[in-house]
């Protein structure tokens, strides 16, 4: 059995990370590890590097063999951050070198050698992770010691939720909003803060509640406390609370264990067994068993009995599962690149929690297995099949045998994303031989570029390759990890605009497709391109410590588009005008400022310069405010027109005393704070904060951040140049004049989006020609044009964040709402999905098991698996992806992946008429076509004026296409998709498959 591959730890006075060994699972932990941010990471290795171990150290070259796994890898893995030092050892581990680290990391060690660390960790205070992987088996124990601190034990953002009554009672009953469900459970902590009345609940210590209901729960004897008048904020409370484990000597004799599977419920117990029995037969022979060699495998068998009966906890009460044995026995020789990923990616994140004390850690052991892969039909699995051959596959060919390994090398693969996910996709298919054959290729397209915030999670990626395109810098990267594989980087978006480039040639020519994608609608294009040309289609996805992993196989599954998530829950209109209560809400009234103030003006006015129809069209825009529109091209070219910097300045400072002075200011004119609702209630209370107005103070930092930020914006949309020099702008602010506010009567200020919606479906002829009478002539401004702001998060030097936090934290404090920092404004304002190395390199683990499944063909529903996971908890779920329904018109039976085959061209050369068309469909397949379109275009129906239908039922099918549509088919296009409904011989509609039209 190999050594230690992987240990991580720390010195007394700052936690160190040492990585002992360098196989197995102990790559992807020190580079998840490293990416994650410890203090340092000790590699330790004794052994050289083989052949064998190219099939997943990701770290090791073909130059490498032959030298030490730590002392190469060391180098490779300092490049990953900058912050975290990376340092190699390669001797022997002695308690006096264990001493100095704060969490030991072992992988694919001897089980003595485990017992022994384990204890001295155990008893020295030292955190310790056990990693192994065999085949298509992993095991990860976990040893916090006896007293860990665990500080948050989920990682979700604690809940809150606004009061509408408390009860004098003992128990007191909180009553919150009912616009939505509080969410807490029973056991959690609340503070409360804002109660209007029964004040003794404001600044309490935290107070643990009991959940009557989704709108109310318990707390502390309110019964001695004031009359509760209204308002109030209750927030969850994250309580540090202790857990406690047991010594690896102690928990290997009284196991418990976290489910991974639990359609496998009863395995760890058994594969419990089976690691000590793989432990004892390497002890006793030197050796792991052969790859498929029965003799070796019937005495690991007798060797799994044995300790089964010596078990004096009664470990296993069942009878010994000695098939599952066998496999392990199988195939522990093997060593497969997505399980080290997954396995290597929860210690990974195991590590993080020993550090932080933050998510709930594995308690204590956790067994997986992905027999599902192995071949449907297992005698191709031979001793001989699956003997050594000296190459860099070696480990995956003794779990699968040399066959599968010439179909991975000859598989032509489309990655679409070279993000997080798409490096750790790519890495695996470098190390599992995708696309390595004569005939393969993988091709990746990504259209974006490295940026900074990459880092750390695509591990692909260094500082020196930030601006670089990520498609062709991931493509070379594993070109070093694997010479062998052909990898073709392409910068395209996927969608209709790129199909004359992934075309029906292209898709026909693919094995697969792989999407790592950060939005759902070209996941969803994708799909349907997938579900089209009837190909594989791997999806994944992460959220922070969640992730999930769905398999789409041609008429097998539903496709991804066949189930989807509820849309995102949107912010009202109100509320971001006039009533907001969250930080949420102030941010993202801060990025519609951006884009109404620095983008949206910017493209009216270029459009109303270049479209002599400009006026008129926005007229015609359905959903649209027009005269919003044309009043901000009013402003940009007549009112607000800057000259130079120090107009900038002025209108900055114009603009802040409107938004957040003047506004403020009409809004309590119309509704004072003693206002009261037709009810007789508090018009302020509930969700509506009573705001106060601000009073501009240039020696305030955060009034000058606004003004500096939303000067130089404004002076960017005009092509000015601005100024950063804060002092400058302070003397230029005193001499802006300020008039003096008096409030408006009659100003309509809506309170629900209702009223808002109603007030926008008019316009005032009257104010339209005055404003048309007052805008310039396009003629005049020959020459001019503006430049619209696109919002970019990730550049620190352009204002856009500066801005952003600005405006939100004014607005807050308008409120009285908490402010957030520049990092959480990021992150909410950016929409940035948090992505973690941890996760990523999990959930790839899982999506490259179901791709082993894809290209052998199986042909089993139950063989595939979608997952979720959420490491944080922790929790793993699988389930059999859901078989695509099927439908059926008369005896025919369909789903989403049949189609009518129809050829358009006759043998002559002409093509098929409407009329040949509706005929075909009737003496073919008996049913009578109702309506008959092609996108959004309709070509037929059957209450078509007289006219119109005696025109087109002679026309060929690509003429009315081309007509109807308004745009001309390019030669790109081999085939029309066409949906029908229909009747069938009983006159009854009948749901029909769509028809793929070919032209060509």
């Amino acid at each position: 059995m190999p050594g230690p591959l992987l240990t991580l730890t720390p010195t007394p006075s700052n936690p160190y990370w040492s990585i002992s060994g360098q196989l197995g699972p102990g790559g992807d932990s020190g580079q998840n590890i490293i990416l994650g941010g410890v203090k340092a990471v000790t590699l330790h290795d004794q052994g050289a590097a083989q052949w064998a171990d190219l099939s997943s150290q990701f770290y090791l070259r073909e130059e490498d063999v032959g030298k030490n796994r730590a002392e190469v890898s060391q180098p490779r893995l300092a490049e990953l951050n900058a912050y975290v030092p990376v340092c190699s050892y390669t001797g022997p581990l002695t308690e006096d070198f264990l001493s100095s680290f704060q969490v030991v990391v072992l992988t694919n060690s001897p089980l003595e050698e485990q017992l022994r660390v384990g204890q001295f960790c155990h008893g020295h205070g030292i955190k310790l992770v056990v990693a192994d992987t065999r085949g298509l088996f992993g095991q990860l124990f976990c040893d916090f010691g006896e007293e860990m601190i665990l500080t948050d034990a989920n990682g979700e953002q604690p809940l809150s939720a606004m009061v509408s009554m408390v009860t004098k009672d003992n128990p007191g009953v909180v009553t919150c909003l009912d616009e939505a469900r509080h969410g807490f459970e029973s056991g959690d902590f609340v503070t409360f803060t804002e109660v209007q009345g029964m004040s003794e609940l404001n600044g309490i210590s935290p107070m643990e509640i009991k959940v009557l209901g989704p709108y109310t729960f318990s707390i502390c004897d309110t019964a001695r406390f004031s009359d509760y008048i209204r308002g109030g904020i209750v927030t969850q409370v994250k309580v540090p609370k202790k857990i406690s484990f047991k010594s690896l000597p102690v928990s290997l004799a009284e196991p418990e264990f976290v489910m991974t599977d639990f359609a496998k419920f009863s395995r760890p117990a058994h594969l419990h067994v089976a690691f000590q029995a793989l432990h004892q037969f390497y002890s006793q022979r030197g050796r792991l068993p052969h790859p498929q060699n029965q003799l070796d495998a019937a005495e690991m068998v007798s060797l799994a009995q044995g300790i089964k009966e010596a078990a004096s906890s009664g470990l296993l009460q069942e009878d010994l599962d000695e098939e599952l044995v066998r496999q392990l026995a199988y195939m522990a020789a093997g060593d497969l690149a997505p399980i080290n990923a997954f396995i290597g990616g929860l210690a990974a994140q195991e590590v993080m929690k020993a550090c932080s004390g933050k998510f709930m850690p594995i308690m204590q052991w956790l067994y997986f297995d992905a027999l599902e892969c192995l071949p449907e039909d297992r005698e191709t699995l031979t001793e001989d099949n699956c003997r050594p051959r000296q190459t860099r596959y070696d480990g995956q060919v003794a779990v699968f045998g040399s066959h599968l390994q010439e179909k991975l090398g000859k598989q032509r693969y489309f990655l679409v994303g070279a993000g997080a996910i798409g490096c750790e996709l790519l890495k695996n298919f470098a190390m599992i031989g995708l696309g390595c054959g004569d005939s393969g290729e993988v091709i990746v397209t990504d259209m974006d570029t490295i940026e900074k915030s990459n880092l750390n999670r695509q591990f692909l990626f260094r500082p020196w390759d930030v601006t670089k395109l990520k498609s062709d810098t991931a493509a070379a990267a594993v070109r070093q990890m694997n010479p062998q594989i052909h990898v073709t980087s392409h910068q395209n978006r996927v969608g209709p605009d790129t199909e004359r480039i992934y075309d029906d040639d292209f898709f026909q020519a693919l094995d697969g497709v792989t999407n790592a994608l950060d939005n759902v609608d070209a996941r969803m294009y994708m799909d349907r391109r997938c579900v089209y040309y009837r190909k594989p289609l791997l999806e994944s996805g992460t959220l922070g410590t969640k992730g999930n992993v769905q398999v789409v196989i041609p008429f097998l599954t539903e496709s991804y588009s066949s189930s989807q998530d509820p849309p995102e829950k949107s912010i009202p209109i109100c509320t971001l005008k006039n009533f907001p209560n969250a930080i949420e809400h102030t941010l993202q009234w801060a990025r519609d400022e951006f884009e109404g103030l620095f983008k949206q003006p910017a493209e009216s006015v270029n459009q109303y310069l270049t479209d002599p129809k400009f006026v008129e069209r926005t007229l015609r825009l359905a959903g649209t405010q027009p005269l919003e529109v044309l009043e901000a091209v009013q402003r940009s070219l007549v009112l607000q027109r800057p000259r130079s910097w120090a107009d900038c300045v002025a209108w900055a400072c114009l603009h802040w005393h409107a938004q957040y002075a003047n506004n403020i200011r009409q809004l309590l004119h119309n509704f004072p704070p003693e206002q009261l609702t037709s009810s007789g209630a508090p018009f302020w209370s509930g969700p509506k904060r009573c705001p106060h107005p601000l009073t501009f103070d240039v020696h305030n930092p955060l009034h000058l951040d606004y003004i500096m930020a939303a000067a130089n914006l404004f002076a960017q949309t005009y092509g000015l140049v601005g100024s950063r020099d804060r002092a400058a702008v302070a003397t230029l602010l005193q001499t802006v004049h300020i008039p003096e506010f008096t409030p408006k009567s009659g100003v309509k200020i809506h309170v629900s989006d209702q009223e808002l919606q109603s007030a926008n479906t008019s316009v005032d002829d009257s104010r339209l020609e005055e404003l048309k009478a007052t805008l310039p002539s396009p003629e005049k401004l020959s020459g001019f044009k503006m430049y619209p702001i696109d919002f970019e998060k990730d550049d620190d030097n352009n204002f856009h964040m500066d801005f952003i936090v600005a405006a939100s934290n004014l607005r807050a404090e308008n409120y009285d709402i908490p402010p957030a920092d520049r990092h959480k404004s990021k992150l909410i304002a950016g929409k940035i999905i948090p992505a973690i190395a941890t996760t990523t390199a999990a959930v790839v683990g899982l999506v490259c098991l179901e791709l082993y499944k894809v290209v052998q063909g199986h042909q089993r529903l139950e063989a595939y698996k979608n997952g979720f996971l959420n490491l944080a908890l922790p929790f793993f779920g699988f389930s059999e992806p859901i078989a695509a329904p099927r439908h059926k018109y008369y005896d025919h039976e369909w789903t989403l992946w049949d189609r009518f085959e129809v050829k358009g061209l006759h043998p002559g050369g002409e093509e098929m008429t409407l009329k040949q068309f509706l005929d075909y469909f009737k003496t073919e397949h008996k049913l009578e076509i109702t309506m008959l379109s092609q996108g959004v275009s309709m070509l037929y129906s059957f209450f078509m004026p007289a006219a119109k239908l005696k025109e087109r039922l002679d026309q060929p099918m690509t003429e009315i296409v081309s007509r109807v549509s308004k745009r001309k088919l390019g030669r790109h296009v081999q085939a029309l998709v066409l949906e029908l409904c229909c009747n069938d011989d009983s006159g009854e509609d009948v749901e029909v498959p769509y028809v793929r039209y070919a032209i060509r």
